[in-house]
């Protein structure tokens, strides 16, 4: 008798947690682009949660084309943050921060009604003084990962 489980049984197993996805989005001096959801007090980089059998980068480009209306391809992987489970939430949730680059100054927005209120290109320190504190550390680790050329990894 086999001491293995049948694949079906054995990955009902494993621990599962919930995926986002995000675009670092800066102007030609630095500034990073965030917005302000309707739901939350907090402001945040554009994106989202990465649908069932997306992979996260494209969901990184959905997100962004749906938040602010930007076509911008995900690069670089900066950040990932994983975030434990807390208050209603049972899960993990593990957090991507893709680099999707430089906009002209004037670049138009087209914010998504139904959960945004505003978006600003403000100076990182700024940005990160309007994130929540649990989020905060995404923008600073993708700051970091852009500058240094490499993924940076943030547990909260």
């Amino acid at each position: 008798m086999s001491a293995f489980l049948p694949p079906e049984q054995w990955f009902a197993t494993l621990p599962t947690s919930y995926l986002a996805s995000f675009g670092l989005i800066t102007d030609p001096s630095g500034r990073v682009l965030v917005v302000e959801p309707n739901y939350r007090e907090h402001w945040t980089l554009p994106g989202g949660v990465v649908e069932q059998d997306e992979p996260p980068h494209l969901a990184c480009e959905r997100e962004v084309a749906e938040e602010v209306g930007l076509e911008v391809a995900a690069g670089a992987l900066l950040a990932v943050q994983w975030s434990a489970p807390a208050g209603p939430r049972p899960r993990p949730f593990c957090s991507f921060v893709f680099d999707c680059g430089r906009v002209p100054a004037d670049v138009r927005i087209t914010l998504q009604a139904e959960e945004l209120d505003d978006h600003a290109f403000l100076d990182p320190d700024t940005a990160l003084g309007c994130m929540h504190p649990a989020l905060a550390p995404r923008l600073k680790a993708a700051l970091e990962g852009r500058r240094e050329g490499r993924a940076v990894y943030v547990a909260t």
